[in-house]
């Protein structure tokens, strides 16, 4: 919709409805837009893609902002709307969905190359994380099946109601059982490959968000 500079924005924050925080709000032309994503001033290509698929692919009203340091993406919202906090909820949809064709993506490395034993095993071991962290959704052994081996990510209406505590948690414990299966960690140096079939703006958002998490250091 639009590609801004910093001087032709106005940007101020507001308490969100609902949670003890502040919510960042660009506002142009009487218009009132909600930050989705930060890029590095490095990460142009980045920051364009996904501006484009929400734009374009999704016919979404979104603004690019370019400042000397870094590039945003903002979503029109209506301040009124905060409360529904639809925004969030798009976002932790995006990350289930990578972490979950992450999962998947090794579960099969590890049954390709060590057998099915240890995909069983592997399997067991997932879903005993699931059961102590209690994980919404995964708390039979029958679910994580279905999460590990049948589920199709893509498919947003099958994802189970994960925060995005729930993804740095599985990711974490997930880098280190692909480490003792495999004996390397090799296995977390490909993520960008193991998400081709996510689309390209939001495999963007979720590699953004994840150079930015403290997972930087163990997926890379």
């Amino acid at each position: 919709m639009f590609i801004l500079k910093r001087q032709d924005v106005e940007i101020s924050s507001i308490q969100h409805p609902k949670r003890d925080q502040q919510v960042p709000i660009l506002h142009y032309q009487g218009q009132t837009f909600r930050l989705i994503s930060v890029f590095k001033a490095g990460q142009e290509e980045e920051a364009r893609g996904l501006w484009r698929e929400l734009t374009d692919n999704r016919g979404k009203a979104c603004v690019l902002l370019e400042e000397p340091d870094r590039f945003s993406v903002w979503g029109k919202v209506r301040l009124d709307q905060l409360g529904s906090d639809t925004g969030g909820h798009g976002k932790n949809g995006i990350y289930v969905q990578a972490c979950l064709l992450l999962l998947q993506a090794i579960y099969m490395d590890i049954e390709e190359f060590l057998g099915t034993r240890q995909a069983s095993l592997f399997q067991k071991d997932i879903a005993e994380i699931l059961r102590q962290q209690k994980f919404p959704e995964a708390s039979t052994p029958e679910a994580v099946k279905n999460l590990v081996t049948t589920i199709n990510p893509l498919d947003a209406a099958k994802l189970p109601p994960w925060q995005e505590n729930h993804v740095v948690s599985l990711l974490q414990e997930l880098h280190k059982l692909g480490k003792t299966y495999f004996g390397n960690v090799n296995f977390a140096h490909k993520v960008t490959d193991r998400l081709q079939d996510m689309a390209e703006g939001e495999r963007s958002l979720f590699i953004s968000w994840l150079n930015q998490s403290s997972l930087s250091k163990l997926w890379q």
